[in-house]
C-alpha cells in the first residue's frame, strides 16, 4: 500500500497581513496591498481558500503533476502576499575603472567601458536607486520582475574572470583565473 506524500511546502498556510486584500475567483488569485496588485493564474490546478487570515492551497488528487503544482502555487501566492506588502529587492555593484552607474528620471544610465552609455528603462513596478555609483539597488513587487530586470542588467556587462571587472550580484563570488605565464 503506498502512502500519499504530502508536500511540505504545499500544506504551510500563507498569513495575510492585516491591510492586504485577497480575491479568489475560479482560475486566479489576485492579492492588493500598500505596494500594489499582483495575480496568479493557477487554472484550476489548486484549490486556494481563505481560512481566517490564512490562505491554505490544497490539491484534488495525489497524481504527480498535482503534487508538483502544490507547492509551486503556494510559494507562488506567498510571493504575491509578500511582495504587495514589503517587495523585493536585488543589489548589484559594478567594478571597474570607469564604470558607474547614474539615474536618468526614472531610467539608468550605466557607463561600462562601451563607446557609449547603456539607457536600461526601468520597466513598470519597478524603481531603480543608486546610493553610489558603484551600487544598483532594483526594487519592486514582482519577485519575477526585479529578478528579471536584475538579471538583464548584469547581462550587459558580465564578470570577467580575468580582472573581475564588470557587473555583480552583492555578495557573489566570481571563481578568477590566472592570467598568461611569462615564458622564462
Amino acid at each position: 500500500m503506498e502512502v500519499a506524500a504530502v508536500s511540505r511546502i504545499g500544506k504551510l498556510p500563507i498569513p495575510v497581513p492585516a491591510g492586504v486584500t485577497v480575491t479568489i475567483t475560479g482560475t486566479e488569485v489576485s492579492v492588493k496591498g500598500p505596494k500594489g496588485t499582483l495575480s496568479v493564474p493557477h487554472a484550476g490546478r489548486v484549490e486556494v481558500k481563505q481560512e481566517g487570515s490564512n490562505l491554505m492551497v490544497r490539491r484534488f488528487d495525489d497524481s504527480r503533476s498535482s503534487r508538483a503544482y502544490h507547492g509551486l502555487y503556494q510559494r507562488l501566492i506567498g510571493n504575491c502576499v509578500k511582495g504587495v506588502t514589503t517587495g523585493f529587492k536585488k543589489e548589484l555593484e559594478i567594478q571597474g575603472v570607469g564604470y558607474r552607474a547614474a539615474l536618468a528620471g526614472k531610467d539608468l544610465n550605466l557607463s561600462l567601458g562601451y563607446s557609449h552609455p547603456m539607457i536600461y528603462k526601468a520597466p513598470a513596478g519597478i524603481t531603480f536607486e543608486v546610493p553610489k555609483p558603484t551600487t544598483i539597488i532594483i526594487s519592486g513587487a514582482d519577485k519575477q520582475s526585479v529578478g528579471q530586470v536584475a538579471a538583464e542588467i548584469r547581462a550587459v556587462r558580465p564578470v570577467e574572470p580575468y580582472q573581475g571587472k564588470g557587473v555583480r550580484y552583492v555578495g557573489e563570488h566570481v571563481i578568477r583565473k590566472a592570467g598568461k605565464s611569462a615564458k622564462k
